[in-house]
């Protein structure tokens, strides 16, 4: 159960300011082992790490597509797997970045979820 507080603004000069709460049930719709992805190590070695990403059954979706938003540092991976849970996706992010840097970068997986149509994952690069 969640439950949100907020303070409403009117133009009502009797009652100008008042509170709303709005609770409600959060159901989860997908198990993402991680929103963020560090790629750190040295230049020329390959640096490579993967999220898994585990649909909930009542929610069953496909990724269809996933690309990186810009792309210019690192390739991005997709592989289908069978799990306990039902069909899960494996998503491996490589850095391609050959000097010394930093970057930063999102994964965009396009699914077939109405509910939740992309995914975000937020990649950061420190090539030492």
């Amino acid at each position: 159960m969640m439950k949100k507080n907020i303070t409403v603004t009117t133009n009502d000069p009797v009652k100008p300011n008042f509170s709303l709460t709005i609770t409600g049930k959060v159901e989860k719709l997908v198990s993402i082992s991680s929103q963020r992805v560090r790629l750190i190590g040295p230049a020329g070695k390959q640096i490579n790490a993967s999220v898994i990403i585990i649909p909930e059954k009542r929610y069953a979706f496909k990724i269809i597509e996933a690309k990186a938003k810009d792309g210019k540092h690192i390739a991005v991976l997709i592989d289908e797997k069978k799990t306990p849970e039902g069909t899960g996706y494996v998503v491996t992010v490589q850095n391609l970045k050959k000097e010394k840097g930093r970057y930063v970068d999102t994964i965009l997986l396009k699914t077939t979820s109405r509910f939740r149509p992309t995914i975000q994952i937020r990649v950061i690069g420190n090539i030492t």
